[in-house]
């Protein structure tokens, strides 16, 4: 019988107001496994619903980045390693170049998902930062997902919501441009986490909002695999906050 915790959530005026919320609880948790086990290892969603929360997270004192391991959730499949798009590029342009004493685990999709799977190991990550796709996805696990993957990467088929949203964002210019599949950090392994920590600003997010606070447990609501988790936090802005939670 699945537990059923409650995120914590809180809510901002502003991207930047929960940007600085979200990455001061998250330099917390980094700073916390530092003192405990001399390390911390992280994973890291990239996506314009994070810039804020990373760029904040970037200049918060007190945290020795040689010893942070950073991972990331996910890399299109036959895109160019130089391409502006790839993820582990927009993580360099966003964040990892800010933190440059950071060891940084890129995805490289030529390797295959058992390559990152054993990069990642089986240890559990101290802190798990995730965004919400406007499908209510997790990294690319578009519904229905997979709650029971054993497998801790794989590679996925993108739905037409996933490549239309990366469109939207503005980082293709059409759906033809967009890869249609990706190498995928599954949501068994994301969870594997001391915390995880959501930004999720945008009035775009908020039926992924909603549904992943208040639809039962199910893959066709990827989100709602987080009320699963005990210490899991939720960042939202006045545009994606339900008022109905």
């Amino acid at each position: 019988m699945t537990v059923e915790h409650a995120p914590r959530i809180s809510t901002h005026p502003s991207r930047e107001e929960l940007g600085r919320a979200a990455a001061a609880a998250a330099a917390e948790q980094i700073r916390k496994a530092i003192a405990t086990t001399g390390r911390a290892r992280i994973m890291l969603a990239a996506a314009p619903s994070q810039t804020a929360t990373l760029a904040a997270l970037a200049v918060e004192p007190d945290i020795d980045w040689t010893r942070v391991e950073c991972f990331h959730m996910d890399e299109y499949v036959d895109l160019s390693p130089d391409a502006p798009q790839s993820f582990r590029n927009w993580l360099h342009r966003s964040f990892l170049d800010q933190v440059p004493q950071a060891t940084f685990h890129s995805m490289a999709p030529e390797a295959g998902p058992d390559g990152y799977a054993d990069l990642m190991g089986d240890e559990p990550f101290d802190l798990v930062l995730f965004g919400l796709g406007v499908n209510g996805h997790l990294a690319f696990n578009d519904p229905p997902a997979d709650f029971d993957d054993p497998r801790a990467a794989k590679i996925v088929a993108l739905d037409e919501t996933s490549r239309r949203q990366q469109v939207d964002e503005g980082n293709f210019a059409t759906m033809d441009d967009v890869p249609t599949h990706a190498v995928t950090v599954t949501i068994p392994r994301l969870l594997n986490a001391q915390a995880l920590i959501g930004s999720v600003p945008g009035s775009v997010k908020r039926q992924a909002v909603h549904d992943t606070l208040t639809q039962p447990i199910s893959p066709d609501y990827p989100g709602t695999a987080l009320r699963t988790h005990a210490d899991v936090q939720l960042f939202l802005d006045t545009e994606s906050a339900d008022a109905e939670v």
